[in-house]
């Protein structure tokens, strides 16, 4: 066997420096002087659409179901870059500073940014401070919500209001009523700062208020509340954060705004570049939205890639004049895609192949899940099977007007939507079935879901549910929320009912581990991979060394055997890493280890590049946290830090007992991280085959040898 052996050789200091603090005298506490607040501008009076549910105020959207026809009426606005003449932009920017702040400086060094941008008198950020135990400057007070105006190198305290939770619908109306009473201009935009969690939990989550978020519903009230009193829109709304480039939010924006800046993928903690920002409209002040976000994409990228964390970059511009016409084709596409859903052995290849779709923020045992997948991904997962997917994929690409994107999302079309690919509880559900943009989406993914949870089979599934008794689906409303208990009380067996087999898992006599399923199997069957175990020192627990993708099947025939070479990603001193796939192509995959760093719980991600023979360390990266906020930062491995593996344990009859630590690994110089054959000995290994449904199936544990000259045997 022809071994392999890859190195990763990095730089021993990390690179990424903390942003510092302004200067004192950079800070000015005596006010500002607004030289265009004095002008009163007037507008046309605001005409609004019927409130369909409770903080759905400026849309209203209805599907007869007869017809299966989408109706879209939103809330009358002013395009607000018409009400003068005078080439002016104001960014109000909503800076929620959270740990980015108190344990990394990213909201000081952002308001810095701002201060070096190119001086005009026609380009100011107005700035909304809070949510954050500290912040890294003299100036800025935790214990107060502060406004700032930043002009001409200057930043200059306008406005103190009492602590307040900034994750709060009412502390983001009280900012964006007093800013464009107060510091209205021809152009405005405004840029929600902090961390996302994509279209259920929303963004802007306040560490000093158990880190609660504005949802989406929330963020629906506060532009309400602003648009009835301006009569206008925004030129632009962004997130300088993660995840919340989606459909969902799209929609949501499209009745406030002409444009939309979000990223799919979590965002790196350098965040956006203010300064780049400021300086193109000091220069081009009579930009407009699609232009600005140009420069956002690019400058992003950049400052990305300036530190080292370009690969996972993803940010787009969304035209959202054509959000109405996205919504529209994807809906018609949804009640086809659900009806032909209908067959079961159908919708497993539509559900396999959403599955394999690009998705963002992690989505496994390790990272967590945000559950947030490409939109593009989707449809095409489907159009195989659904009429209607060019269009549907036309009118997403009208609506993406720009986007950039790292080396691993290669596809990633612009706009991400929600799909549970695992289920996390009725909340979870239930804020899904308030904001998704279609009842047969709705009912596509319900149908899975209810099927694996309760008793109610497959076929006796009905969307009855979504529609009123005239046969209208109301968009935002919901009148009974416990309809989603059932996935409280869903647990996974790890013996799913739905897989069943024409030849049991066993070794042939070639030595190859493998099983074929059969026709049931095959149409209930969503995915393929294996586990890999050591038996514990003291022969009662299996140590879960993670998940190969090392597999050779046929959906077809539905037989599948291992592929397993026995090559492992381990640390320098031979421990072998707990390894979890985290994204995959034809080129390479990135896997997520659990580790310790420095005695705190953390996952290293690394990608293994299958075309260089090359491992890139991208990081230690700590998830998805319990309210389902993405961390933006990614820690780079320096010189002196203390890596501990952190492995899943068993019982000998499979049975979850808990997490195994290793042993200290201290990086002494360079970090290298090595793939190469696993040491001598005796392994575990045993499939394990999703369904369809959220439930999965782990065979029987087989032995596998690995020779001292690196030959594995089944």
């Amino acid at each position: 066997m022809k071994k392999k052996f890859f190195v990763l050789m990095l730089a021993a200091a990390m690179t990424t420096s903390l942003l510092t603090g302004c200067a004192d005298d950079e800070w000015d506490e005596e006010g500002y002087d607004d030289k265009y607040g004095e002008e009163e501008y007037e507008y046309e009076e605001v005409e609004t659409p019927p409130s369909t549910a409770d903080g759905v105020k400026g849309l209203s959207m209805s599907v007869n179901n007869d017809s299966g026809e989408l109706s879209i009426e939103r809330m009358s606005l002013s395009p607000g870059d018409n009400v003068t003449d005078d080439n002016t932009w104001t960014i109000f920017v909503y800076l929620c500073g959270t740990d980015l702040e108190s344990d990394g400086s990213a909201g000081t060094g952002d308001l810095d940014e701002m201060m070096k941008a190119s001086p005009s008198d026609n380009v100011r950020f107005v700035v909304e401070t809070g949510g954050t135990n500290q912040w890294n400057n003299s100036d800025v007070d935790s214990s107060k919500i502060q406004r700032f105006v930043v002009q001409n190198s200057e930043i200059s305290l306008v406005d103190e209001q009492s602590l307040a939770n900034m994750g709060a619908k009412d502390t983001l109306t009280d900012f964006l009523t007093w800013g464009v009473e107060n510091y209205s201009s021809e152009h405005m935009g405004l840029v929600m700062w902090n961390h996302g969690g994509g279209s259920i939990t929303g963004v802007c989550f306040d560490e000093m208020h158990d880190n609660d978020s504005i949802d989406l519903m929330e963020l629906d009230t506060s532009l309400f509340a602003c648009a009835e009193k301006s009569g206008r829109k925004f030129d632009f709304i962004g997130f300088d954060a993660c995840l919340m480039g989606s459909v969902e939010c799209a929609n949501i924006l499209a009745t406030y705004s002409a444009y939309m800046y979000g990223s799919e993928e979590s965002e790196p903690g350098s965040g956006w570049d203010y300064a780049a920002i400021g300086s193109y409209l000091a220069d081009n002040p009579d930009a407009n939205g699609a232009d600005l976000g140009k420069v956002v994409c690019d400058s992003f990228l950049a400052s990305c890639e300036r530190e080292g964390d370009s690969d996972i970059t993803t940010l787009s511009v969304i035209d959202l004049s054509k959000v109405d016409n996205l919504l529209t084709e994807f809906n018609t596409f949804a009640k086809k895609m659900y009806e032909a859903g209908s067959d079961s052995s159908q919708v497993a290849d539509m559900i396999r192949g959403i599955q394999e779709a690009d998705n963002f923020g992690g989505n496994n045992k390790s990272e967590g899940y945000t559950n947030m997948v490409d939109l593009g991904g989707v449809i095409n997962a489907c159009g195989n099977y659904v009429e209607g997917s060019d269009a549907a994929i036309k009118a997403l690409n009208d609506a993406v007007v720009y986007k950039v994107s790292g080396s691993t999302h290669p596809e990633a079309m612009g706009l991400s939507m929600y799909y549970p690919l695992c289920i996390q509880g009725s909340n979870e559900l239930s804020v899904f079935g308030k904001v998704s943009v279609s009842p047969y989406y709705v009912s596509f993914v319900d149908r899975q879901n209810k099927t694996g949870a309760t008793d109610e089979t497959f076929e006796e599934y009905n969307d009855d549910q979504w529609f009123s008794d005239e046969g209208e689906w109301e968009w935002g409303e919901s009148d009974d929320d416990s309809y989603w208990d059932y996935a409280d009380n869903y647990e996974q067996t790890g013996e799913s009912k739905y897989i069943t087999f024409e030849a049991d898992p066993d070794v042939d006599e070639e030595g190859y581990f493998g099983f074929t399923l059969d026709e049931k199997g095959l149409s209930n069957a969503a995915g393929v991979s294996a586990l890999v175990y050591e038996v514990s020192q003291d022969g009662n627990s299996l140590i879960e060394l993670g998940e190969t993708l090392e597999i050779s099947g046929d959906w077809e025939t539905g037989t599948f055997k291992d592929d397993f070479n026995g090559y492992w990603l381990s640390l320098p001193d031979g421990q072998n890493l707990a390894i979890y796939p985290v994204e995959s192509s034809g080129n390479y995959v990135i896997y997520t280890s659990p580790i310790l760093l420095n005695g705190e719980e953390t996952n290293l991600r690394i990608k293994l590049d299958y075309r260089s023979d090359e491992i890139t360390i991208e990081g230690a990266w700590n998830g998805i946290d319990e309210c389902g906020a993405a961390d933006r930062n990614i820690i780079k491995i320096k010189d002196g830090d203390v890596i501990t593996p952190v492995y899943y344990s068993l019982n000998m009859d499979g049975e979850d007992i808990g997490e195994y630590e290793g042993a200290e690994f201290t990086v002494s110089g360079e970090f290298e991280i090595v793939y190469d054959i696993m040491e001598a000995g005796s392994y575990d290994y045993s499939f394990c085959i999703d369904d369809i449904y959220g439930d999965y199936y782990v065979t029987e544990y087989v032995e596998f040898t690995v020779s001292e000259d690196g030959e594995v045997s089944f």
